[in-house]
């Protein structure tokens, strides 16, 4: 119930977005504002468009190292395509428990490796995204308040307290331990597959959080991030109605952090208007600023969509057995 109820509020917020981001534009005007698109630009930001999921692609990679040397770029690229796409069609973010459930035969590794990834992969993506956005705040002179209603000050201490969690997540087994132990009282042997399954997520955690292998994963993310900073940027390049396309550098930050907002599959509507907004904050025009966030929009949807679509068809998540790619 929750979880539909969840699904109809995102479906009203996806309406409310909409009707603010075109309830004073036409539709004849947001096609005039494509006019003279460059298609070299967008190009161009397809192109780091697969470059910062090729980072993404490598960093997971990393991820499951321990549990399979063995596992290359391209067993990893296709399984975490398939879970972006599945979460930009289905509600209740299905692709996380695709990717945390669906492939684990078939890549070597175990559930609760797979389950970490995850955790970790949000807390290095928030790290970034966080960076982003003080730094975009500090070039343009303005205070975060502005867009999402907290100072500076907010902004460092969610950094702090996500390095924190990266960094020594190993502070919090003993809790989780005793928790484990505490079922016991109510059930033995759900607390024994409990405290097993406790131990693999911090056996992961602490592969995952090592001083070198967690310097690579920040370096990984780092250039994943940068380069979807690049797609924000050559999108507003390539449309010659956006008049300061520097702006984009604030709105990768300010519209990705909105997608917590609930919303439809593929963050309809919240994406849009929160992109739009940062971009007319900087000095761009309404229309103008809403063709560019339904451009981005399409430009991070469509590719894995594609692409993950696909590998669904060829390698169903029914089939059990590994990739040859694996065994060999």
């Amino acid at each position: 119930m929750k979880k539909f109820i969840k699904l109809a509020l995102g479906i009203v917020l996806t309406t409310l977005f909409l009707w603010l981001v075109f309830r004073r534009i036409s539709l004849a005007e947001i096609k005039a504002a494509f006019s003279n698109t460059k298609p070299l630009l967008l190009v161009a930001a397809v192109f780091f468009f697969y470059i910062g999921y090729s980072c993404r692609i490598e960093r997971w990679r990393l991820m499951l190292n321990r549990d399979n040397p063995k596992l290359g770029w391209r067993n990893c690229a296709g399984p975490l395509m398939a879970s972006v796409a599945t979460n930009n069609l289905l509600p209740f973010r299905t692709g996380d428990l695709l990717r945390a459930f669906g492939f684990n035969r078939r890549l070597g590794i175990s559930a609760a490796t797979s389950a970490t990834t995850l955790v970790v992969e949000r807390l290095l993506d928030l790290l970034m995204v966080a960076t982003f956005l003080g730094i975009a705040l500090a070039y343009f002179g303005m205070e975060s308040s502005s867009f999402i209603g907290v100072g500076g000050t907010f902004i460092i201490a969610g950094v702090i307290i996500v390095l924190f969690l990266l960094l020594f997540s190993s502070l919090f087994k003993p809790i989780s331990l005793w928790s484990g132990r505490y079922v016991a009282k109510l059930s033995p042997k759900l607390s024994e597959k409990l405290l097993s399954e406790i131990h693999k997520v911090f056996s992961a955690m602490e592969h995952m959080t090592r001083g070198y292998t967690m310097l690579k994963l920040i370096s990984w993310s780092m250039l994943a991030w940068l380069s979807e900073g690049f797609v924000f940027w050559l999108s507003a390049l390539a449309l010659p109605s956006i008049h300061y396309p520097l702006a984009a550098w604030m709105a990768l930050p300010i519209g990705t952090l909105v997608t917590v907002i609930p919303s439809t599959p593929g963050y309809v509507g919240t994406f849009d208007f929160f992109t739009a907004h940062a971009m007319i904050i900087l000095g761009n025009t309404p229309t103008a600023a809403t063709a560019y966030a339904l451009l981005v929009h399409v430009l991070l949807w469509l590719p894995p969509t594609i692409i993950g679509g696909l590998y669904l068809l060829l390698y169903p998540v029914k089939q059990q057995n590994k990739l040859k790619a694996i065994s060999s």
